[in-house]
């Protein structure tokens, strides 16, 4: 039976891996394979393997089925592409808590009606309703109440780069059908505040409580860790705690996650059971074994409703549940045959939760857990058995973490010996008792504050973290291997050699270059740019993406790309401009790399060149070589920083990298006047491929500028259905007449371009890594 539950689960994941559903004629091979039932059961021999064999493939082929249909229905309710930026009218409920930014308020509605004509049902949109231009910015929308609204929505979409969060996937796994904005006329309709639907009436309660707990805790720094622990609001925790909490490990911890979901049923299941041996009656009737297991699963269903009912609650709910039914007897369980069970219910009612980080984390977790708790002959005391769980949780997670976030925390496992006591038996009982008894929500936020500090401390310390490059498949399967060899009972011979298959993820190789020869990775960091260029020992960084409300495309998305693909140093770091497209995300660049020098087109008083290593302004004449490649400064010039009426865009720095006979240009966002320039400077401006200036904006490509640079290959940097519209169509043609090749990330995601003395090879990522749920091109 274990061997059909896993082929039913591998069947869900290997769909999860599909660029295209497949199609229904392939389903009349479940009655070929269904027969097998009905032929005699062999006791021994071929044939038994061969029946065996086949209720496997027939197991397998059931999961892809059920996955199949699952997602047929899920992507029938995205929005179609021809309502994309159109005026649609809903109403709805705000059925989760509104967060505001420096942007606007941002919500999740559930939608009861779509007031447009031919508009088809849409269950759930993500919606940004802006704050006004003049007035006060005070929050006017709040979690439970119905609302009018006229909005302009689009089909999800994300960046796509190697190893990078896929923010399509995240949505439809949330049932998310669309996002977009709020228009202002006509005047969104307040309808009821507080409405009479189930999820209506739970955001409302858990808003209250958040607000609640503001109020009581206003000038406590941990106010927003104890608003995440009590109604899951994650994101009420400040940017600097959390990337604390993440460097010491222990920020699974610190919202509603599954390990507190499973701790508070476990302290309502003991409290329960102990006083239920204590009720003879009751005792004769049901056993407290199992008043304790129905406790914990009412428990873990009323906090999971407290966090919103959100898809990793959900999931340990489930998990729980069916873990309670396998030890409601009273033989002794089989635990992985339950954790397999729960694997299954899982996937069943959530086929996606295959792709998420946290899936594989949580069941990772149980798994070790159960080995090391289940089946030895002789159980260890307490703190040898507490220090023995640690060690396995953290060695079963350790290949997971290098190959989902290239990264494991080294004080994780001392961060978490004192964290998950204090914060499960501690912090988060205190904080839900507050919720009656308002007091202890102070108590519980000095209990925190305590240990944030000591997180603090620990997140600074130059080795908390050991970064490494994406490792290959068959690393991560060699250090489970390892990991299981190091977990086998006392007495086995050789354990320790276990620890050699590590070796290969702790030193995964480099893809290294040749000299003479260079690489630039353009990054898709949707609206912006950020472009990798690397030669054979040495890493340059042009532009550093935007910055958001509450992080940058710098922390999010280039330096996890920098270090999967084992860029630990930067030579140096070109900031083109003050545009925070380009350089919003420098902060966390240097921060997080070291970096050797800055070259910038920045405004000399600029606050994000304070603290930067060897910063200099950009200037026409500086060149140098790396590993045979050459690199040179085309403008501006000098003298260009002196103009007083100048635009910024025109102080970008433009870069040109060769080498032999090939040559990649780009301009940043100079305009008419920059380019102009270029083309009276006297330098030579032919390349052979080009990163489009200003992301193609129509007042950049001018056609003598394209006509002296005549590249093979022309780069847009830009973002899916920007609101500038760029690139402009005029400048694709205009390259096109010119028998250009024209790249764009929004349509390609990262685009890989290979520089040599035989010429210039270019890939695009997103095509060759698409999933079915990934959104059409536009």
């Amino acid at each position: 039976m274990r061997a059909y539950l896993i082929a039913f689960c591998l069947g869900i994941g290997w769909l999860q891996q599909q660029a295209d559903l497949p199609p229904a004629s392939w389903l009349w091979l479940l009655p070929l394979l269904s027969a097998v039932l009905l032929l005699p059961r062999f006791s021994a021999g071929s044939a038994a393997l061969l029946r065996r064999a086949a209720v496997a493939l027939l197991c397998a082929a059931l999961g892809v089925a059920w996955a199949t249909w699952r997602a047929e229905l899920r992507l029938a309710e995205r929005l179609p592409d021809a309502w994309q930026g159109v005026d649609i009218e809903l109403v709805g409920v705000i059925a989760a808590l509104p967060h505001a930014d420096s942007r606007g308020e941002r919500f999740v509605l559930d939608v009861e009606r779509v007031l447009t004509p031919g508009v088809p049902p849409l269950p759930r949109v993500q919606l940004v309703r802006y704050w006004p231009r003049k007035g006060a910015r005070e929050a006017r929308m709040h979690a439970g109440e119905r609302w009018r609204l006229t909005t302009r929505l689009k089909i999800p979409r994300g960046t796509h780069n190697p190893h990078g969060f896929d923010l399509e996937a995240w949505m439809l796994e949330r049932g998310i059908a669309a996002s977009g904005y709020v228009r202002e006329k006509p005047l969104p309709q307040r309808l009821a505040a507080h409405a009479t639907s189930v999820g209506g009436r739970i955001a409302a309660a858990r808003a209250d409580i958040r607000g609640r707990i503001f109020a009581r805790l206003d000038d406590s720094p941990y106010a927003g860790v104890i608003a995440a622990l009590v109604v899951g609001d994650q994101r009420s925790i400040p940017h600097e705690q959390w990337r604390a909490f993440t460097r010491t490990g222990v920020n699974h911890l610190l919202s509603i996650s599954g390990l507190h979901v499973t701790m508070i049923a476990s302290l309502a299941g003991w409290l329960v059971a102990t006083v239920w041996r204590r009720l003879p009656r009751a005792a004769e009737r049901v056993a407290a074994r199992q008043a304790g297991l129905i406790a914990a699963v009412l428990a873990a269903f009323g906090y999971a409703l407290l966090a919103g009912f959100q898809v990793p609650a959900q999931r340990t709910l489930f998990t729980l549940a069916v873990l309670a039914l396998a030890f409601w007897g009273r033989r002794e369980p089989r635990p992985f045959s339950a954790l397999l069970w729960a694997l299954l219910v899982v996937l069943l009612i959530d086929p996606w939760a295959v792709v998420s980080a946290g899936f594989w984390l949580s069941f990772g977790a149980m798994a070790a857990i159960l080995w090391v708790s289940f089946g030895r002959v002789a159980g260890p005391d307490k703190l040898r058995g507490w220090i023995s769980v640690q060690a396995a949780v953290t060695l079963v997670l350790a290949p997971a973490l290098f190959l989902l976030f290239q990264q494991v925390s080294l004080v994780s496992p001392f961060a978490n010996a004192v964290a998950i006591p204090v914060v499960s038996w501690l912090v988060t009982p205190l904080a839900l008792l507050g919720v009656l008894v308002p007091p202890l929500w102070e108590a519980s936020a000095a209990v925190m504050e305590w240990l944030g500090s000591g997180l603090a401390w620990a997140s600074t310390v130059s080795w908390a973290v050991m970064v490494r490059p994406a490792p290959q498949p068959w690393a991560v399967a060699l250090a489970l291997a390892g990991t299981l060899w190091l977990l086998l009972p006392r007495g086995f011979p050789a354990r320790a050699l276990g620890a050699l298959l590590f070796l290969p993820i702790l030193f995964s190789p480099v893809e290294t270059l040749a000299p003479e020869g260079f690489r630039a990775d353009v990054i898709d960091v949707g609206q912006g740019t950020a472009i990798l260029i690397r030669t054979a020992g040495h890493a340059l960084l042009y532009d550093t993406g935007a910055a958001f409300a509450d992080s940058d495309a710098g922390e999010r998305i280039v330096v996890p790309y920098l270090r999967a693909t084992g860029v630990a140093e930067l030579s140096g770091v070109i900031v083109s401009h003050g545009d925070n497209d380009h350089s919003g995300g420098l902060r966390s660049v240097l921060r997080d790399l070291r970096t050797g020098w800055l070259l910038h087109g920045l405004p000399a008083d600029s606050a994000l060149v304070r603290g930067a290593p060897q910063p200099r302004r950009c200037a026409r004449g500086q060149r140098w070589n790396w590993d045979g490649v050459r690199f040179a400064i085309l403008n501006p010039s000098q003298a260009a920083y002196g103009q007083g009426k100048r635009r910024d865009n025109d102080f970008s720095c433009v870069l040109k990298v060769s080498v032999g006979a090939q040559s990649l240009l780009i301009t940043g966002d100079a305009e008419r006047r920059g380019e102009l320039e270029l083309l009276e400077s006297g330098e030579d401006i032919g390349a052979t491929v080009l990163v489009a200036g200003h992301h193609g904006s129509r007042t950049s490509s001018i056609a003598e500028f394209v006509d002296r640079v005549r590249p093979q290959h022309v780069v847009f940097t830009v973002g899916d259905r920007n609101r500038f519209g760029h690139p402009h169509p005029a400048v694709v043609g205009r390259f096109r007449e010119y028998g250009a090749h024209v790249l764009r990330s929004d349509r390609a995601g990262l685009v890989r371009l290979t520089f040599g003395q035989a010429g210039v090879t270019a890939s695009e990522y997103r095509p060759a890594h698409g999933r079915y749920w990934h959104a059409p091109q536009s």
